[in-house]
């Protein structure tokens, strides 16, 4: 009886976790992991510009997906400096004053005790089982955009891979908002009212072209991971909203290369997959100085703000530096069995918990895409981010390697609840016509 007894009492402790064991020192880690030094690879500097010629010599500090496309020839990586990505304050204060509250239930999804912040701040460990689904929520509750911001506007090309032939171009408004768990801007910790409880919401405007203008997306998503989210779309030329059904969330969006889930690295519930972590690596990552690249003169914003600039095969890639950085590798997978993906494996940054580099498996485990989220320093993009402590959304790549497609993305991201206001992210304000 009393060997059961202790197999239960060791069960419980995998399932729920130690939370309370979270220190002062945990904390630091999480936020300063390159406080003792950068990580390093032998032969691998600042300057060093990773291609088909030497890919092999730097394997180990590429994923899989990016070591195919170098391999391939379709795109050459300029390495920059590792640098810090402070986060802001505010966050890291609400992590220390809540750490070691936060618990997790018995079942995935289920979370206790939590208030802000960052949920879990001890270093993964391959012997726990739940591990992954720790990272899952500090990623769920992450800094993102902060308590509100924008994406105004953000422009996404359709290209064909091979050729670099530009089929489509989109320009729209995206718009974030934190309804709860707010850590900095008026009204903390959360907006009311909020009688349905919700954590986040997207919003989305099509500006451009004239054949999708006002299309419009509604995401509300639940503090509560077992409700499933609120998804309604507004489509212009049928002046009506209908609400997308939850399969609808894993097709192609309005003809691009991505799905709702896809966005921001992931954009689904925790519950929605199992997950595992694999271990941390260092590898390099789309982090860099965004007024330090050569940008493009292609859009005329009136405050001067210029956009990243496209190149490799077919203009499918960021012209960027990337940053040798720590990263947790967290595999999803679906719980559904009629979900399309296989797998999603995730490469977290361990500093900001952005979602940067994500490769996407079909049902066959068979690599499908490859997807890159590029993140500018807040202090080196546009005058309103500076000092916000936000690693800025600042262009992405995904790149169908099976149709040999891909969907790229330019932003101008701004730091600006103004931008976002609560009742932006009601259905009725779909139905105003704004």
């Amino acid at each position: 009886m009393k060997l059961r007894t202790l197999a239960i009492s060791i069960a419980a402790v995998g399932t729920l976790g130690t939370a309370q064991a979270a220190t002062e020192a945990d904390l630091q880690n999480s936020f300063n992991p390159y406080k003792s030094g950068v990580p390093s690879v032998p032969g691998l500097q600042p300057g060093t510009v990773v291609n088909k010629s030497n890919v092999e010599q730097f394997k180990e500090a590429l994923d899989p997906g990016m070591y195919m496309t170098v391999k391939n020839g379709w795109y050459d990586i300029r390495v920059g400096k590792t640098t810090s990505f402070d986060v802001d304050k505010f966050y890291v204060e609400a992590s220390r004053k809540n750490m070691g509250k936060t618990k997790l239930g018995s079942k995935n999804g289920d979370l206790t005790g939590f208030a802000g912040g960052r949920p879990f701040l001890e270093e993964p460990d391959m012997k726990d089982p739940r591990a992954g689904e720790k990272l899952a929520w500090n990623y769920k509750y992450g800094i993102n955009w902060g308590d509100g911001a924008a994406i105004y506007p953000f422009y996404w090309k359709f290209r064909n891979l091979q050729t670099g032939q530009l089929e489509r171009t989109i320009k729209y408004n995206f718009h974030f908002l934190n309804f709860k768990h707010r850590v900095q801007h008026s009204p903390t910790p959360e907006v009311t009212p909020n009688p349905s409880d919700f954590f986040r919401a997207i919003y989305v405007k099509v500006l451009e072209p004239q054949d999708l203008k006002d299309t419009q997306l509604l995401i509300q998503r639940y503090d509560d991971d077992q409700k499933l989210d609120e998804a309604n779309l507004y489509l212009g030329f049928q002046r009506r909203v209908r609400r997308l059904a939850t399969g609808q969330t894993t097709d192609s969006f309005l003809g691009s290369d991505l799905m709702i889930e896809d966005f921001e690295g992931y954009n689904g519930r925790v519950s929605d997959m199992t997950w595992s972590y694999k271990g941390t690596k260092n590898i390099l990552m789309p982090f860099y100085n965004h007024n330090e690249m050569k940008l493009t003169d292609e859009f005329k914003e009136s405050d001067g703000f210029k956009f990243i600039n496209f190149t490799g095969q077919g203009q499918c890639f960021p012209d960027i530096t990337w940053q040798l950085r720590k990263v947790y590798v967290l595999e999803a997978k679906p719980v559904s069995p009629s979900h399309p993906i296989g797998k999603r494996v995730m490469h977290v940054d361990a500093q900001t918990f952005a979602v940067s580099r994500t490769l996407v498996y079909d049902r066959k485990n068979e690599l499908w895409k490859s997807w890159t989220i590029g993140k500018s320093h807040p202090d080196f993009h546009h005058p309103i981010n500076k000092g916000t402590g936000i690693a800025i959304d600042d262009s992405f790549s995904m790149v169908d390697v099976q149709s040999q497609h891909c969907t790229t993305g330019q932003f101008k991201g701004l730091v600006d609840p103004k931008l976002t206001p609560p009742e932006m992210m009601r259905v009725q304000f779909m139905r105003g016509g704004n």
